[in-house]
């Protein structure tokens, strides 16, 4: 048994979640603001705490966390409940040290899972700066589907390390995106952010580009250049498509990264830099490890701290959000369209090859083009044509599911992938929720919900 304390301004929600922590075995104590619960926390020790994210008052739940770190030695694990999920609250709780960030409802098992989990973490959370303000774009990082809140959980866990972070994913997934967003919430936020893609850079330049040189290291070096790594220094350096950096180029690099120092082209003297290195690639680095492409030392030194973007076509979830957000950036500063019912259908269905970028690039086509102030079916490039990520499973869309609302329609397509991944393993849950890139608890609560448990 342990003694739980949840701060939620929510009444009728902290009594459920208190009877579901009590059936469990566990002793609760409610607050109901974060000043509260601050109180209750000089006075008493707890095992756990579960803190509403968004609560009126002087404090919201990441100002309580802040608070909590500032003035307990040991802080017990906090859970994090939010009924508004959005990328930067996930990043900044994780950041400011949360054991975990869930989003309500949240069911019984979740709450389960969740308290043994943090109950069997031995080691407190890290104390952490006072947070950024967010960025005026919360929606650089749109994604409310269970996979996109595992990548901001990732990158709020990641933000406060200096360790070099390895993104990967398929071209157009948003790699650039996770660098920035790992920038904006670190303590590096104050300083540069550089990009540079080494499959965009002849391999004769690229050496230059990053390291820089002294004037006359080649012919046309007619000055000094400082190059990515000191142009970066007290922030970040994004080396997009590593996957593709020339094997002499590599050498280099790899000791940069041991040393923290760089050599220009043409000089020797080395020059100290404090740069953090995000790298991002959407190659198989253990493949071309074996090919002889991609240094194995590079690999492991790069490979600290990893986050694996999913593709659009695995995040139903994010497909009309993100076309919406599109929208309404390429509306600026005008009306944006509507979505119709069938038009958001036709998203859903389309398995997005190239991925985020060319859901953008549709919408962006689509605000520019069409006059009416609702986008059709016909309207969407492609219609009637297009492929749809469920047809293997179920051979097309029944009919009737167009003349469903969205939910309607979404809630039929989530229960038919949930047949085909139970079908597909051979009624292994824990297969299956690996082929849906969901956890297991996430997955007994949708047979649950349908029926299929």
């Amino acid at each position: 048994m342990a003694d739980v304390l949840i701060v939620d301004d929510d009444a009728a929600f902290a009594d459920s979640l208190g009877e579901t922590l009590e059936s469990l075995g566990h002793a609760v104590r409610r607050a109901a603001s974060g000043a509260e619960g601050l109180a209750m926390l000089g006075a008493h020790r707890f095992a756990l705490v579960f803190l509403d994210h968004r609560m009126p008052g002087g404090m919201d739940g990441l100002q309580t966390l802040a608070a909590m770190q500032a003035r307990l030695a040991r802080l017990p694990p906090v859970i994090v409940l939010t009924a508004y999920a959005g990328s930067a609250g996930t990043i900044e709780a994780m950041r400011l040290g949360a054991f975990d960030h869930l989003t309500k409802p949240v069911s019984r098992d979740a709450v389960a899972d969740a308290v043994r989990r943090a109950l069997a973490s031995a080691t407190p959370a890290a104390a952490a700066p006072t947070p950024q303000p967010e960025p005026a774009d919360e929606g650089e990082l749109i994604g409310v589907s269970d996979a996109m809140r595992e990548v901001h959980k990732r990158i709020g866990l990641a933000a406060g390390s200096r360790a070099p972070v390895l993104v990967i994913g398929e071209t157009g997934t948003g790699k650039e995106l996770v660098a920035r967003a790992l920038h904006r919430h670190s303590d590096r936020a104050g300083g540069p952010f550089v990009a540079v893609n080494c499959a965009a850079i002849p391999k004769d330049l690229l050496e230059s580009e990053l390291f820089g040189h002294v004037k006359g290291a080649f012919t046309g070096a007619t000055a000094d250049r400082a190059g990515c790594f000191k142009a970066a220094n007290g922030g970040v350096l994004l080396l997009d498509e590593i996957g593709d950096m020339a094997l002499e180029v590599q050498a280099k690099l790899l000791r940069v990264l041991q040393e923290g120092e760089v050599t220009p082209l043409g000089s020797h003297r080395a020059q100290r830099v404090d740069v953090r290195v995000v790298a991002a690639t959407h190659r198989d680095l253990a493949q071309a490890v074996r090919d002889g492409r991609f240094r194995e030392d590079l690999r492991y030194r790069l490979d600290v701290l990893a986050i694996h973007l999913p593709p659009l076509r695995e995040r139903l979830a994010d497909i009309v959000p993100l076309a919406e957000h599109f929208l309404r950036q390429a509306a600026q500063p005008g009306p944006a369209k509507r979505l119709s019912a069938e038009a958001a259908r036709e998203l859903l269905a389309h398995d997005w090859p190239g991925n985020v970028r060319e859901l953008r690039n549709v919408m962006e086509r689509c605000q520019a083009l069409q006059r009416g102030a609702v986008i059709a079916h016909v309207d969407l490039p492609g219609a009637g044509g297009g492929t749809a990520a469920a047809d293997g499973a179920a051979g097309g869309l029944p009919a009737d599911w167009f003349d469903a609302t969205l939910p309607e329609a979404v809630s039929r397509l989530e229960k038919l992938l949930l047949r085909h991944a139970l079908a597909a393993s051979a009624g292994n849950r824990s297969s299956a929720a690996r082929q849906l890139g969901i956890h297991r608890q996430l997955l007994y609560a949708k047979l649950a919900q349908y029926g299929l448990d």
